[in-house]
C-alpha cells in the first residue's frame, strides 16, 4: 500500500494539471482497502476516490486525502471475468477479444480503470458497461466490511450510478465481475461504425476488426492526452423530450439524434457545441478540439479554472441558442 504526504497528482489526471493533495493512499488488495478505510474513518478529513484520472479536472490543490486502487488481475469463470479495480479498462476489452469473450468491443479505447467503469457507467457506440456488469466487490468505508453488490442494485442510468449519487465516497471498489458471451453479436448501427467498415470493404467484421475500427474512429476524433491534455468527452449528451426534439428538428434539418424511447431523444452535445461556433476555438489557454467539439483541451499551461471558465461559457451559449442545458461528464474538483 502507498501512503504518501504532499503528493503531486500531475500523473493522475489526463488534463495535465499539476495540483497536489495532502495525502495519497493507494491500495493493492482487498486487505489494503480495509486498511485505507480504517485510515479514512480515523482521519475524518475530506477525501476523493480517483481512477486513472481520465475523467477528472483539478482546479486547485486538494487539502485532503486522494485514494486510488492499484488492484490488478483478471480471472475467468466460464463467461464471467473478475477484474481488479486498478486494471486499465481497455486492457480488459483487449483481453476479452483475445479470449473469445464478446460484448465489450464497442467500449474499446475508453480511457480509465475498471473501478471507474462501474462508477461512471461508461458507454460508447450504443453499449453501456452496466449491460455487462454482474457484481461489484467493494469495502464499505464506514464498517471496513467487504460487500458484494449486484449490478441491479446500483441504479445504473446514462453515465449515472448510485456510486455517483447516494453512495458517493461510501465504498472502495476492489473487483468488478463482467458477464460476456461466447457468441459474437456485433452492434454496428451507431455513429459511423458501418460507414467505416464499408470504407474498408468489410461486410461481416470479426471481433478483432470491430475493435480496431472503433479504436481508429476514437483515435481520429480524440487527442492523445500525452500530447494535449484532455479528459475525452467533457459533457454528457443531453436527453430531451420528444416535443423539444421535434421543435428543434423542424428548425435544424440535419440535426443528429438517437432514439431513447417514445418520449425522449438524445442529441449529441458535440453537435450543439459545434453549432455555437466553438469547434477549434479557445478561451485563453483552454480550447475546444478542432475535430470533436465534445472535447475540451489544455492548449498548454491552462489551469483548471480556465477550463471551467470555457465549460461555463459553452453551457451559456448552448442554453441561449437551443434552450438545452449541458452537464459535465467530467468530475470537477
Amino acid at each position: 500500500m502507498k501512503n504518501i504526504r504532499n503528493y503531486s497528482l500531475l500523473q493522475h489526471n489526463t488534463f495535465g494539471i499539476d495540483a497536489c493533495c495532502s495525502r495519497y493512499l493507494e491500495y493493492g488488495s482487498a486487505e489494503d482497502a480495509k486498511e485505507v478505510a480504517h485510515i479514512l474513518r480515523c482521519e475524518q478529513k475530506p477525501f476523493i476516490i480517483i481512477g486513472g484520472g481520465s475523467n477528472l479536472l483539478l482546479t486547485k490543490d486538494f487539502e485532503g486525502i486522494v485514494v486510488r486502487s492499484d488492484i490488478k488481475g483478471i480471472s475467468l469463470h466460464h463467461t464471467e471475468i473478475t477484474c481488479g479495480s486498478g486494471e486499465v479498462f481497455d486492457d480488459v476489452v483487449d483481453w476479452c477479444v483475445a479470449h473469445q469473450l464478446y460484448g465489450a468491443e464497442n467500449l474499446s479505447h475508453i480511457p480509465g480503470d475498471v473501478g471507474a467503469s462501474a462508477v461512471q457507467n461508461i458507454g460508447a457506440y450504443g453499449v453501456e458497461v452496466c449491460q455487462l456488469i454482474d457484481t461489484i466487490e467493494a469495502v464499505e468505508i464506514a464498517t471496513g466490511e467487504l460487500k458484494t453488490i449486484k449490478a441491479k442494485a446500483c441504479g445504473y442510468g446514462y453515465r449515472q450510478s448510485r456510486f455517483k449519487q447516494e453512495w458517493k465516497n461510501k465504498y472502495l471498489i476492489t473487483f468488478v465481475t463482467y458477464r460476456l458471451s461466447k457468441e459474437f453479436q456485433p452492434h454496428l448501427d451507431y455513429g459511423n461504425i458501418r460507414s467505416e467498415l464499408e470504407r474498408r470493404n468489410i461486410t461481416e467484421p470479426t471481433p478483432e476488426q470491430l475493435r480496431q475500427v472503433i479504436i481508429d474512429i476514437r483515435s481520429a476524433k480524440l487527442p492523445d492526452p500525452k500530447v494535449q491534455g484532455n479528459a475525452g468527452s467533457f459533457f454528457m449528451n443531453p436527453i430531451v423530450s420528444r416535443a423539444k426534439y421535434e421543435k428543434l428538428a423542424a428548425k435544424y434539418d440535419l440535426m443528429p439524434h438517437y432514439y431513447i424511447d417514445k418520449e425522449h431523444e438524445k442529441i449529441p452535445a458535440g453537435w450543439l457545441i459545434d453549432q455555437c461556433g466553438w469547434k477549434g476555438k479557445s478561451l485563453g489557454r483552454a480550447g475546444v478540439h478542432d475535430k470533436q467539439a465534445l472535447v475540451l483541451v489544455n492548449r498548454g499551461g491552462a489551469t483548471g479554472e480556465e477550463i471551467v471558465a470555457l465549460c461555463r461559457q459553452i453551457q451559456r451559449d448552448v442554453k441561449e441558442k437551443f434552450d438545452i442545458e449541458l452537464f459535465p461528464e467530467v468530475n470537477i474538483i
